[in-house]
């Protein structure tokens, strides 16, 4: 205990004593752990998006107005066996009808037109969502082929569109971000190394004496591991507290950006933040004590 007390001791002396230098290291972790952290976040954004729109994507088919709803829910059964269907939803002209004024409900001129023409003007249709997105064009050959008299027309929207789109930004900002981390962490290795070079300048006279007292060669390296261990330790906290403020105030703008899809960052945040944020501390922890030692194997002499 009382060895212990001692390289804790000598571990916060070091950090007093070359106090700027150890707010640099500090700040090259955070900027460090910053970038990743906004990297995740865009990959999780643009993950949740992706999926979102994926659950979006359907396929429908009109059926003529006039046709008995017993050939609908017959060609209804015949497209449920397949096996790359993974629902499908049968609407009414009367449904229709209800959810089409209900969409224009703050439009008088549109409901004025509907209300002239005296009749109920929109067709029943078969809303096909597919089981597997990478095999809805399959699919849609598939619905092709359908010839049946009672179809009266066919909307294949091209979703794939809108998802190349988001993952093609997705994938040039993690090459980007990835270069950025690089950076930070090569940054943050040499900070840390001349950081415990200049602490064990400071210590020479220290050191060499409990070399002569037989101080073990652990006794010598711990503290700085330590004072890595700290340095971790306050660069994780500190990304937490300024992390979680700025997800909260990006989550409002998400909402309004993806409206009617569930995108939602600072849940995912708060659900993974052991998975996230501790994973980030074991990694940032590994690299801080590797540059130590070998800075304390090659300047102590030990």
């Amino acid at each position: 205990m009382l060895s212990l007390y001692r390289i804790i001791k000598f571990s916060f002396q070091d950090i007093a004593r070359n106090v700027w230098l150890s707010i640099a290291t500090i700040t090259i972790l955070l900027l460090a752990l910053f970038s990743i952290n906004t990297l995740m976040t865009v990959r999780v954004i643009s993950d949740s998006a992706s999926k979102a729109v994926q659950e979006k994507i359907d396929i429908s088919l009109y059926i003529k107005p006039e046709t008995p709803e017993s050939e609908i829910l017959a060609l209804k059964a015949d497209i449920s066996k397949s096996a790359r269907v993974k629902n499908i939803v049968y609407v009414s002209r009367e449904a229709a009808l209800i959810d089409f004024r209900e969409k224009y409900k703050n439009n008088q001129e549109v409901l004025a037109a509907l209300k002239e023409l005296g009749r109920n003007p929109l067709s029943p249709s078969l809303t096909i969502v597919p089981s597997n997105f990478a095999e809805s064009n399959l699919l849609i050959n598939e619905l092709r082929m359908i010839d049946k008299p009672i179809i009266e027309s066919r909307d294949f929207s091209d979703n794939a569109v809108v998802l190349n789109k988001i993952n093609g930004i997705t994938k040039r900002v993690n090459e980007v971000g990835l270069f950025i981390i690089m950076i930070f962490i090569l940054t943050s290795l040499l900070v840390v190394y001349n950081t415990v070079r200049v602490a064990i300048y400071t210590h020479r006279q220290e050191i060499e004496i409990m070399r002569l007292v037989g101080a073990s060669n652990s006794f010598i390296y711990l503290p700085y591991v330590f004072s890595a261990f700290i340095y971790t330790l306050f660069s994780t906290l500190i990304i937490i507290i300024l992390f979680y403020p700025f997800l909260t105030l990006l989550q409002p703008y998400l909402e309004v950006f993806f409206m009617g899809y569930n995108v939602n960052i600072l849940s995912y945040f708060v659900t993974n933040f052991w998975s996230v944020f501790g994973l980030q501390f074991a990694v940032v922890l590994v690299i801080n004590v590797l540059a130590s030692l070998f800075a304390v194997s090659r300047y102590a002499k030990v």
